[in-house]
């Protein structure tokens, strides 16, 4: 799963919570397939294509198994990429409302529980293990949809309202990143509409050129990470390199 080196210090660490998810498992690959790099699946379930010594197992809705993930990782070389690949569109509980009369008050805290709150506790767990000393990035998986700006169709209530909450995140988050990693990055990224079990309900209208598979996004998300600088932190960027507005 890794490429070794016998100088450590130039092993790239890269971890990935959510890395048994669709989007989340197409990083991990991407980042396999990178010379001199050692990549961390941090998820639920271990990935057939990630051996015992890559897998930390945790939860982002699980604030403990956060807290020992960091742990694990803190006892190995700072991280130079960080990302966190998790989010949820619907559950059992959870569909996009597209009316007022669908809010539920039991579906919208899920969907804050899984798009806000873990993801903020997540940040807050891991991204004081990125390398203080180097450019390091931190991605966090977001959505168009966040953006108060871009918002003209309104609909998906908890969703958007979830999405939005964790831009406000990130970019504060990224504030204080300034303050104690100079050089590092913090930025949302959106993934494009991915093939996946979180869009398979919403894929009808969804253009043939405009529904990617995992591994496409996971190489524009990776390269887009790659391009970034701390002028850039806190904002949000999709899959083709534009910026999304607040």
């Amino acid at each position: 799963m890794t490429h070794s080196s016998t100088n450590t210090a130039t092993v790239k660490q890269v971890a990935i919570l959510g890395g048994s998810g669709a989007i989340g498992n197409a990083l991990v690959r991407v980042y396999q397939q990178q010379r001199n790099t050692r990549v961390w699946c941090l998820s639920r379930s271990q990935p057939s294509n990630v051996g015992d010594e890559g897998f930390i197992k945790a939860d982002v809705t699980d604030e403990a198994s956060l807290l020992a993930a960091a742990q694990t990782l803190k006892q190995n070389p700072p991280l130079d990429t960080l990302i966190i690949a998790t989010g949820a569109l619907h559950s059992e509980a959870m569909q996009p409302e597209k009316s007022l009369a669908k809010l539920e008050a039991e579906a919208f805290l899920e969907s804050i529980q899984v798009n806000t709150l873990g993801p903020a506790l997540a940040i807050k767990h891991l991204l004081p293990l990125l390398d203080k000393g180097s450019a390091s990035h931190c991605g966090v998986l977001s959505a168009r949809v966040g953006s108060i700006g871009d918002n003209r169709l309104g609909g998906w209530y908890s969703y958007r309202s979830a999405k939005a909450a964790l831009n406000m995140f990130i970019k504060t988050a990224a504030v204080e990143l300034a303050r104690s990693h100079k050089h590092s990055v913090l930025v949302g990224l959106h993934p494009g509409t991915v093939d996946s079990e979180l869009s398979k309900p919403f894929q009808r209208n969804v253009a043939p050129q405009k529904l990617f598979t995992p591994s496409y996004s996971a190489e524009c998300l990776m390269a887009v990470l790659g391009s970034k600088t701390n002028i850039d932190s806190g904002q949000v960027f999709a899959w083709d390199n534009t910026p999304i507005p607040n």
